[in-house]
């Protein structure tokens, strides 16, 4: 049994040598996690690109019951939503939340604030002493009230200044990121 526990500590160890650390570890060694709900995909690719600068973990939170493919529809069940203060069902889970210190969380403006499925999230797990940095795309009404709704969903949490992008942010997207990350304090890789 010792030899087996060995083995299996010495291939961990090869494994974090391999992979340039502890799994979820930003480059100031604080457990991190990209979170994201994205509907058209310019958020997914503003997160994909603060994982890529920050590293960490990265989930996309995704519905049992995804929201329709059309445009105008999808305004339509997003109302819906925020007015009747839904939460809809996630399909997947983070697992622990307890050992991320900083939680990066992106959404779509969608009726000034977050989408209820972010909502979820934020209410499915315990973010007391945490650190969230808010990030949204958004087609002309940058941030909203999203911040506000946030903290209003987890008070016990730290939030750092967000950063709102205009659609996708373009060519300038790594640029605008690797700004703000030194703005509030947040190392890169």
């Amino acid at each position: 049994m010792k030899i087996m526990m060995a083995g299996l500590a010495l291939a961990e160890a090869l494994f974090m040598a391999a992979s340039g650390g502890n799994a979820g570890e930003s480059a100031a060694g604080r457990k991190i996690l990209v979170a994201y709900f994205s509907w058209g995909g310019n958020t997914r690719g503003i997160a994909g690109e603060i994982h890529r600068q920050v590293g960490g973990d990265i989930v996309e939170i995704e519905l049992v019951k995804p929201y329709s493919a059309d445009y105008h529809t999808v305004l339509d069940e997003a109302l819906r939503d925020q007015r009747a203060q839904a939460r809809p069902e996630l399909k997947n889970q983070v697992g622990d939340l307890g050992p991320y210190e900083v939680i990066f969380l992106g959404y779509p403006n969608w009726w000034a604030s977050i989408p209820m499925p972010v909502a979820t999230f934020l209410e499915s797990y315990d973010f007391s002493g945490k650190t969230i940095v808010p990030f949204c795309s958004h087609g002309g009404g940058r941030l909203g009230q999203s911040v506000a709704a946030i903290a209003k969903l987890v008070p016990k949490s730290t939030i750092l200044e967000a950063l709102s992008v205009h659609y996708s942010g373009g060519s300038s997207l790594p640029g605008e990121i690797a700004v703000w990350l030194r703005k509030i304090g947040i190392e890169t890789k």
